[in-house]
C-alpha cells in the first residue's frame, strides 16, 4: 500500500488524465501558519513572514520551515493518491547518513502508510565551520495505492524533519476539504524534542502522539534550537487562533548561552503577556525542560562531542562551568526554579496560567532506563513515553486542559 520508486516518479510526474489534480490551497493543509507560493509549488512555513523577516538566523529559517505537525487534510472516495513534492534533506559532515523523511498516512485517524521520497535538494552542513553547502536535486513522487473505498478522511502528515515543497495531489476521485472536526485546537511552542528530534515519523513525535490522545488539533511551533523567548515567536502565538496553549522552555537558551538570569526573568514575563494579549483566558501551560544530566547544573554552551564525531557517533556536550551559575549563568535547575516561581506569581491574577515540571514527562528514573542517544535528545520509544505522560498530565481529570479538549 505504500512504497516509494524512483522508476515511478517520471511517470507519476504526468497524471493520468482520468485523474483529478487538486490545487493545494491553505483549505487542504493544517499546522501551517503560512504557504509561500515558490518557483515550484507551494512551501508550508511555521511561522509567519512578518517573525521570518525579523530574524536571519539560518537555523531558524531551516526549521521553520521544516513541516512538524503539517499535514495534508481532506475527504474523498479516492483509492490511489500521489503527491509530488520536492524535498530538502540535510546531512552532517563527518556524520552518519540521515534517513529520509517519512509521510504517514492516516485513513480516518488510523495510520494506514508510510513512504518517503527520494532525491530532492541537499543542505550538508559542517560543525566544524559552521557552514552550509546547497546541492539543488529534482523532486519526487509519493504514492498510497489500495486505500479502502468509500466516502474517507484522509491525512498525509509531512516529514517534520524535511523542509517539504508540495508541487501537485493526484487522486482517482475528487477531493473535498474538511470542515471543522470540532476538535479544540492545541498549539504548543518547544525546541529540537518538541520539533521531533529523533522521532520515528510525523506522527510519532510527542505532541503529535499527545495531540492524538487527546483528541485535539495540533499547531506544533516546536523549533529545533530556537525556542528562544523571541518576541516575534510570542506575536505568532498571540496572533494564531487556539483553544490550548502550551510552552516548552528552557533548553535551547542554556545551550546556547544566550542570556543569563537578569534577561531571562523579563524575558518570561513579556513573551507571557504578549500571549495574553490575543489569549486572555486561554488555558497556558508552562513546561520545564526534561532531564538532560550535561546541562542540569552546568550552564553553555553546549557543543558537539568532536571525539565522538571522529568515530562517526553525533553527541554532545556542555561546556560551561557550573560556578558561573552564581554569576547568573543559566542551567536547566535554575531555569526550572525561576519558571516555577514566575508562574506562582502571575497564577495569582491568571487562574488559568499553570506550570509542569518536565522531568515528570522525562525524569531520572526514565533516563537510567531510556538515556538519551546523543546526551540531549530522546529517542523513539522516549518520544512515545512523553507523549503519553503529557497527555494524562494535561488532558485527564484535574489536568489543566481537562475539560478543554472535547
Amino acid at each position: 500500500m505504500f512504497y516509494d520508486h524512483a522508476d515511478q516518479q517520471a511517470e507519476a510526474m504526468h497524471p493520468n488524465p482520468d485523474w483529478t489534480t487538486t490545487p493545494i490551497t491553505p483549505e487542504l493543509i493544517r499546522g501551517a501558519l503560512d504557504l509561500e507560493t515558490t518557483q515550484h509549488g507551494v512551501l508550508p512555513h511555521r511561522l509567519p513572514a512578518r517573525a521570518r523577516a525579523q530574524c536571519t538566523d539560518p537555523q531558524l529559517a531551516m526549521v521553520e520551515s521544516q513541516p512538524s505537525g503539517v499535514r495534508l487534510l481532506f475527504r474523498t472516495r479516492a483509492t490511489t493518491v500521489e503527491l509530488d513534492t520536492l524535498p530538502t534533506k540535510r546531512t552532517y559532515q563527518g556524520a552518519p547518513p540521515r534517513p529520509d523523511g517519512v509521510y504517514d498516512l492516516l485513513v480516518d485517524g488510523r495510520l494506514t502508510g508510510q513512504a518517503t521520497v527520494t532525491g530532492g535538494n541537499t543542505v550538508t552542513i559542517d560543525m566544524t565551520t559552521g557552514t552550509a553547502e546547497h546541492q539543488p536535486g529534482p523532486p519526487g513522487t509519493l504514492s498510497f495505492t489500495d486505500l479502502p473505498d468509500g466516502i474517507k478522511d484522509i491525512e498525509i502528515w509531512l516529514p517534520h524533519n524535511e523542509t517539504t515543497e508540495l508541487i501537485a495531489l493526484r487522486t482517482d476521485a475528487p477531493v473535498a476539504p474538511m470542515t471543522d472536526r470540532g476538535r479544540k485546537v492545541w498549539l504548543h511552542h518547544g525546541s529540537s524534542i518538541s520539533h521531533g528530534s529523533d522521532a520515528a515519523s510525523p506522527t510519532n513525535t510527542w505532541p503529535a502522539l499527545a495531540a492524538a490522545l487527546g483528541g485535539v488539533e495540533l499547531i506544533n511551533l516546536g523549533l529545533a534550537g530556537s525556542a528562544l523567548l523571541d518576541p516575534f515567536t510570542a506575536r505568532a502565538i498571540r496572533d494564531t487562533p487556539a483553544d490550548l496553549i502550551s510552552l516548552k522552555l528552557g533548553i535551547n537558551l542554556v545551550n546556547l548561552d544566550l542570556m543569563r538570569l537578569r534577561a531571562f526573568t523579563p524575558a518570561v514575563h513579556g513573551f507571557l503577556d504578549t500571549i495574553r494579549e490575543g489569549h486572555p483566558t486561554t488555558p497556558l501551560l508552562v513546561v520545564s525542560p526534561i532531564l538532560c544530566p550535561i546541562h542540569e547544573d552546568t550552564p553553555g554552551p553546549g557543543a558537539f562531542d568532536f571525539s565522538a564525531l571522529a568515530v562517526g557517533a553525533l553527541r554532545f556536550r556542555a561546556t560551561g562551568d557550573p560556578a558561573e551559575r552564581a554569576t547568573g549563568k543559566l542551567t536547566l535547575g535554575v531555569i526550572r526554579e525561576e519558571l516555577s516561581r514566575i508562574v506562582r506569581q502571575r497564577s495569582a491574577d491568571d487562574p488559568h496560567l499553570h506550570y509542569l515540571d518536565g522531568r515528570d514527562l522525562y525524569g531520572e528514573r526514565d533516563f537510567a532506563e531510556l538515556p538519551l542517544p546523543d546526551e540531549l535528545h530522546p529517542d523513539a520509544a522516549t518520544h512515545r513515553r512523553i507523549g503519553e505522560r503529557f497527555a494524562e498530565l494535561a488532558f485527564t481529570t484535574g489536568g489543566p486542559f481537562t475539560g478543554h479538549n472535547a
